[in-house]
Order: C-alpha cells, then sequence, then structure tokens
C-alpha cells in the first residue's frame, strides 16, 4: 500500500464548488480565494471534480483545467483529491496519469453507471485500471449507491482491492448504512481510511469510528461541524446532537430548491460566489433564491456560519 505524503486524513474535508461564468465557461479566478477562505476555516483537504463540483457533467479539458487550478491555489497547505471517475475507464485513467502530473496528493474514482460493474470483481477490476494510471498517488474508491445504483458490499470492494490494488487508500463512504461503514472502518485498521460522507449524518459516522468526513455544507457552515466533532471528542452528547440538529435543519432548508444549486447560491450568499450551475442542474431563480435566504434566517444558519472556527487537533 502506498503512503500518503499527508499522513492520516482527519476532519472535515471540503467537496468543492466548481465555479463557472455565466456563459458555461470555468471561473479559473475565482479558486484560490475560495481555496484560501477553506483554509481560514480550517478545513484539512478538498475532494475535487466530485458530484459537488459537478465533475461528470464536465469535459476531460474542463476537468484537467480545474484539478490544476485547485493543486496550484493550495500550494501544499493542505492535501488535494481529484475524483477523476466517468463512464469511460481509459478517460478516467487519463484524468488520474493528470491528477498525478499536477501534483494532486491523490485520486478518487466513482463508478460506471452506464455499463455498471456487475460484480464486486469487476467494480475492483475497473478501479484497478484507473488507480493504475497513477502509481504514485494513493486512491480512494467512492461508494456512492445512491447515485450509481451499484448494491455491491463496500466491505466486499475493500477486502478484495486490498489485495488487488497497490495505491489502495481507502473509500469515501456516501451511504447511509452506517453497520456497513463501521464493517468497513473495522477492515480498515491503520492502514486504510473510510472517509464518511453524509453531512447531516456526521455524528453517526463518528459514533461508527470514523474520524475523517468529506461533504458539500463543510464550504459554507464548517464551524457548526467543527463544533459537532468538538463536542463529540469531548463526550458532550447533547451538544453534539444539537449541532447534528442544526445541520439536519441547514439540509432540509435547502434540499427542495434542488441540493446542487441551492448550495452555490449559498456561497454567493458567504460571499464566495461560484457563478450558476451546469445544465442538466438548473441554477435558481432570483425569487427562489430570495425564498431560500428567508429560510436560512428562520432557521438562524447566518448566526451559525459566522462563528469563530474551532481550533482542532491535527
Amino acid at each position: 500500500m502506498i503512503q500518503p505524503n499527508y499522513g492520516r486524513l482527519t476532519g472535515l474535508v471540503a467537496a468543492t464548488f466548481t465555479p463557472f461564468q455565466h456563459d458555461g465557461a470555468i471561473n479559473i479566478a475565482r479558486i484560490p480565494p475560495m481555496v484560501d477562505y477553506l483554509i481560514e476555516q480550517q478545513i484539512r483537504g478538498l475532494y475535487v471534480l466530485g458530484s459537488t463540483g459537478e465533475g461528470v457533467s464536465l469535459t476531460t479539458d474542463q476537468r484537467k483545467q480545474v484539478a490544476a487550478a485547485f493543486v496550484a491555489a493550495t500550494q501544499g497547505r493542505i492535501p488535494v483529491i481529484v475524483q477523476v471517475g466517468c463512464e469511460s475507464l481509459a478517460a478516467a485513467a487519463d484524468l488520474a496519469a493528470h491528477a498525478q502530473q499536477i501534483g494532486a496528493d491523490a485520486v478518487s474514482a466513482v463508478s460506471p453507471v452506464y455499463f455498471k460493474p456487475d460484480t464486486v470483481e469487476s467494480l475492483v477490476d475497473s478501479m484497478a485500471q484507473i488507480a493504475s494510471a497513477a502509481p504514485n498517488l494513493p486512491f480512494y474508491y467512492y461508494h456512492i449507491p445512491g447515485a450509481t445504483g451499484l448494491a455491491h458490499s463496500p466491505l466486499a470492494f475493500l477486502e478484495a482491492a486490498k489485495q488487488r490494488i497497490a495505491t489502495l487508500r481507502g473509500i469515501k463512504f456516501t451511504s447511509p448504512a452506517v453497520q456497513d461503514y463501521q464493517a468497513c472502518i473495522e477492515s480498515a485498521g491503520d492502514e486504510y481510511e473510510v472517509l464518511w460522507g453524509l453531512d447531516e449524518m456526521l455524528l453517526s459516522g463518528l459514533t461508527a469510528g470514523g474520524t475523517s468526513a468529506v461533504g458539500s455544507t463543510y464550504n459554507f457552515a464548517p464551524a457548526v461541524y467543527h463544533h459537532l466533532m468538538q463536542a463529540f471528542e469531548q463526550d458532550q452528547t447533547d451538544e453534539a446532537r444539537l449541532w447534528q440538529s442544526r445541520s439536519q435543519q441547514l439540509v432540509r432548508a435547502f434540499v427542495p430548491f434542488g441540493p446542487r444549486a441551492a448550495q452555490k447560491a449559498i456561497m454567493a450568499m458567504i460571499g464566495q460566489d461560484c457563478g450558476p450551475s451546469r445544465l442538466p442542474i438548473r441554477s435558481l431563480m432570483p425569487e427562489a433564491i430570495e425564498q431560500l435566504r428567508s429560510h436560512l434566517e428562520e432557521i438562524g444558519f447566518f448566526q451559525w456560519s459566522h462563528l469563530a472556527p474551532i481550533s482542532t487537533s491535527s
């Protein structure tokens, strides 16, 4: 197993947004200030071009452009994990090779979803083909059955992939199946990592043994989760539940507007404008943005989001 140069991930990893201009072009100029903001908010890593970053909606050249911009803006201050999965394994491998070339810290890949791997073995073979194109970088499989429709056991994948993928580092686990997550944590031990991927269930992931999480709302509400994690570490159960409840209120407020577009609207509200979404995701109309802002004010979101970040241990 390849050892990452950033050690073991702990704390919050932001699933970053891809900033677009209104004509659909990538707004590269918005990436450096966004990265600086996230680092100021004590985010411990960046997960680039995943679901939040609309990676599968970009061309290969655009994905390379965005990945390179995030790596350049980060300047080694925190690790950058580049999500390279797409329908073509050859294209995914090309993106993985590019991620290694530009100095990314790790790569990750979601499974193809049109021609789905029909067995755990074919899924492992598919991920191995991608990972082999970046032999110097740790590799995380992106398990998100709600999007891919894959019902294969993540534990079975992990056990098989340990033998097949030399650079395997672990799994980005985005599923409410906490029992499977705990089983993967126990199988991973100290050699591998299983990153929790559901913001509104972070407390469940921590209880199951997680130490690091990748999420979209960490971009605009990091203080909520810093408080939650600190309360959990200090065995303040009621306090941890309070902050998880606030996270859930936040998610319930924006999901009815369309989760991807609504979160980009929230980023603009806090001064980190990422521009519109890319079709087939429809951007919010002005009246919807104002309705969303009203809902967020009602639940106290703007007070939570402006809480001072809490220092967390390395």
